[in-house]
């Protein structure tokens, strides 16, 4: 019997003129769903494993600022207002976690679902962009955790005096999550208009032009996405954004100039093929 998640004997795409029919598409789908399924379980099993020294891990920024400021009056331990609520809170954690391990694999599957439709020069993308992928919301989770400490100083602060700080674990794992992700998917923004430029969507030389508005708007962007709503945290996403938007634009010139020159190499070929023929 095989298995769901082998592959029903998918007919080899060459190029992409070769065509597949529905069917095999809808059993390619399925298969990709659940190998990507699979990588989500085991990273959910793997963080329930581990699930306390995640749980000190995520509450370290707030054990941090009780600890540099005892004028807050809080010792860094999170609240339960319900029975339900730890049991919720570490099946959230858990899924979290396993949807943050498993993004390589998930990544790797949608790229091999649409890989027979590209031409073979685009198909070399496929490792760059993986990696990349997954190095941006590495940095986005980063610079959400090490910016959280001074974001609840600022929360903190901002709720007045006289006020005791007791948090809720599931408010505040949710602030967490939220932010890792927010700060994650916003350093996204650099692959788009990468591949929006492969795609000829997009010009590195309008990029360059319109720059003072592509700053308006990341910043804009930056302070709807964020979830704390604080300006630390605005700050923190929106500058590396902006530094990624003129990167992404020298990618799409480099990428640019490279296709000119290979485009004139093969004009030449052809040229002298022409030239020799005659």
């Amino acid at each position: 019997m095989r298995l769901p998640w082998k592959r029903a004997g998918r007919p080899k795409l060459r190029t992409p003129d070769d065509r597949m029919t529905l069917t095999e598409h809808l059993a390619e789908l399925r298969m990709r769903i659940i190998r990507s399924a699979l990588a989500v379980s085991v990273g959910f099993i793997i963080v329930m494993a581990f699930y306390g020294p995640i749980l000190e891990f995520l509450k370290e920024p707030y054990v941090r600022v009780c600890r540099e400021n005892p004028d807050y009056e809080c010792d860094g331990a999170l609240a339960i207002l319900g029975p339900l609520e730890g049991f919720s809170t570490r099946m959230r954690i858990a899924l979290y976690g396993g949807i943050i391990f498993a993004i390589p694999v998930i990544l790797w599957q949608v790229w091999k679902f649409i890989v027979p439709g590209l031409e073979a020069r685009e198909r070399r993308y496929a490792i760059p962009f993986i990696v990349s992928v997954v190095a941006l919301f590495a940095l986005g989770g980063v610079i959400a955790y090490w910016t959280l400490d001074k974001s609840l100083e600022f929360l903190i602060e901002f709720s007045g005096p006289d006020v005791d700080q007791v948090f809720q674990i599931s408010k505040y794992i949710s602030l967490v999550g939220l932010m890792i992700a927010a700060f994650g998917i916003g350093l996204e923004f650099p692959v788009l208009l990468v591949f929006l430029q492969l795609a000829g969507v997009l010009d590195h030389r309008m990029l360059f032009r319109q720059w003072r508005l592509a700053i308006v708007i990341i910043v804009a962007t930056a302070a709807i996405i964020t979830p704390s709503g604080d300006p630390i945290s605005l700050a923190a996403l929106s500058v590396p954004m902006i530094v990624f938007y003129f990167v992404a634009a020298l990618i799409g010139r480099f990428v640019q100039r490279r296709r000119e020159a290979t485009d004139e190499a093969e004009a030449a070929g052809e040229s002298a093929t022409k030239a020799g023929a005659t």
